[in-house]
């Protein structure tokens, strides 16, 4: 199967886009995170990026938003290499891959994001938060650097936005990085 889920089905007539949902374990969603974690260095970004390709295929649009969280971020912004990916949403998305996930199918997104930045139509909305372990400080500023859109939450963990049921969840925190992602995605 795809490594998606094809988010709001069709044109949203309240967000008037359509967007895809990077799912980078499609079917084990359950998968535990150490499983998880020794799964990632086998990735190959070219496989990712053609899931994605037949994702925004499935829509049957030409162009697409994309929204990943964690490493689906991370995919988020890699998916930019694709002219299709009209603009792309990262939720805590790796700027350079983790050194334990390092494998020889996988680059860092920060290249792609500077070769959209450098052909001249990066959209790209970052939503970091400022404790996060997966997300340095100084790669959240390289990212910006490049051109992205960057938003920081002071004091926000990773994984803080997308599960309520997590002990690190911060729903005022939340709601506002959705209704960025939802305007920027709109946009």
């Amino acid at each position: 199967g795809y490594h998606y889920e094809v988010l709001l089905g069709a044109v949203d007539a309240d967000l008037g886009a359509v967007v895809v949902v990077i799912e980078p374990y499609p079917g084990e969603e359950t998968l535990p995170l150490d499983e998880r974690h020794a799964r990632a260095g086998g990735f190959v970004d070219g496989d990712k990026l053609a899931d994605t390709e037949a994702a925004i295929d499935a829509t049957g649009f030409d162009r697409v938003g994309v929204v990943g969280f964690c490493q689906g971020g991370m995919y988020a912004m890699k998916s930019l290499a694709s002219s299709r990916v009209d603009r792309a949403v990262a939720f805590y998305g790796m700027v350079r891959v983790p050194e334990q996930w390092r494998g020889g199918g996988q680059g860092d997104a920060i290249d792609v994001v500077r070769a959209r930045a450098d052909r001249g139509d990066l959209r790209l909305l970052c939503i970091f938060g400022t404790e996060d372990p997966w997300c340095p400080l100084d790669q959240v500023d390289e990212v910006e650097a490049a051109g992205a859109t960057v938003v920081r939450y002071e004091g926000a963990d990773h994984g803080w936005a997308h599960v309520p049921d997590r002990e690190n969840y911060r729903p005022d925190d939340a709601a506002d990085a959705w209704r960025r992602a939802e305007a920027f995605l709109a946009g």
